[in-house]
């Protein structure tokens, strides 16, 4: 009889404390050390989002970009929304998804902007013939030890960008989305275990999870499935430009039960799981993907 093929989970990526960095903003995937893993080299698709078309937003690098890369490698079609900046990292994750055989339509949008998000979706209509999947990823995290050194400007833009601009992209995209569609949002281990460094971007998290539930009971008579992705300490570059405290790089996510931060291709399955069929049952749900940390209150 063969052996099972078992991978200890603790062994698995890098292991050992990062190298003490950070980036000016936007960061950049291509220039962490180490360059994240998100499933470039290793998934593999079986036809679970044939013909979808997706509009997936932050993913040029991270969790979005490996979620972009599997959907791609399942049979979708992809509208990528990324940062204005950020380009040379949204242009390797098109050519993965032409690569793939799929169409990839670039959006580089700030979300700030509040005519971002019709302008989003209009395009991701147009160049992908229709829209049946939001992966909404988009985030802006920036470390602040006090509230008192906490600019309000960064507060108001945080909360922009990771949740008022989810209603909005939502609001405009639901008229397009049938029957079997579906939304998958990224929440945070931060929703319920906020870090002291980050008040307004666990603030935002805890709003997406309650978007999300509150959104799936009123989209499920639509037939539309809405669920969420919290994640623990992946490693992306949304930690290095501001995310985290520059001395806390180097031990990133080994606080964890599992001792070492993930990787954002670690979370790619969940987010082709949640958009496909195989979860037709599957709506109003949170999922952690946090290497040990509880997500419930």
């Amino acid at each position: 009889m063969s052996e099972p093929k078992l991978i200890d989970p603790r062994r698995l990526y890098h292991t050992e404390e990062f190298q003490k960095q950070d980036q000016d903003t936007p960061a950049l995937q291509q220039n962490m050390q180490p360059v994240p893993d998100c499933g470039e080299e290793t998934y593999v698709g079986s036809s679970q989002l044939e013909n979808r078309r997706v509009l997936i937003t932050g993913g040029d690098s991270g969790i979005g970009r490996a979620a972009a890369i599997a959907y791609a490698r399942e049979g979708a079609d992809i509208a990528l929304h990324f940062f204005p900046g950020e380009e040379a990292d949204a242009e390797e994750v098109a050519n993965y998804i032409k690569e793939a055989g799929c169409k990839a339509a670039l959006l580089p949008y700030d979300l700030r902007d509040e005519a971002a998000p019709k302008e989003m979706v209009e395009k991701a209509v147009a160049e992908l013939g229709g829209l049946d999947t939001l992966v909404l990823n988009a985030g802006q995290q920036i470390s602040s030890q006090s509230i008192v050194d906490l600019p309000m400007e960064q507060v108001k833009d945080t909360f922009a960008v990771n949740i008022i601009a989810m209603f909005a992209i939502v609001k405009e995209a639901v008229p397009h989305i049938p029957a079997g569609g579906a939304i998958v949002t990224t929440t945070s281990v931060q929703a319920t275990n906020p870090s002291d460094h980050l008040l307004d971007y666990a603030s935002t998290k805890a709003a997406i999870a309650n978007f999300t539930i509150g959104l799936a009971k009123q989209l499920a008579p639509k037939g539309i499935r809405v669920n969420g992705v919290a994640p623990g300490p992946i490693w992306t570059p949304l930690q290095l430009d501001g995310g985290q405290p520059t001395d806390a790089i180097p031990e990133f996510g080994q606080d964890s039960l599992l001792e070492r931060a993930g990787q954002p291709a670690e979370l790619a399955d969940v987010y082709v799981f949640l958009a496909s069929n195989k979860a037709s049952y599957v709506t109003a749900q949170i999922y952690g993907v946090t290497g040990g940390e509880a997500i419930n209150p």
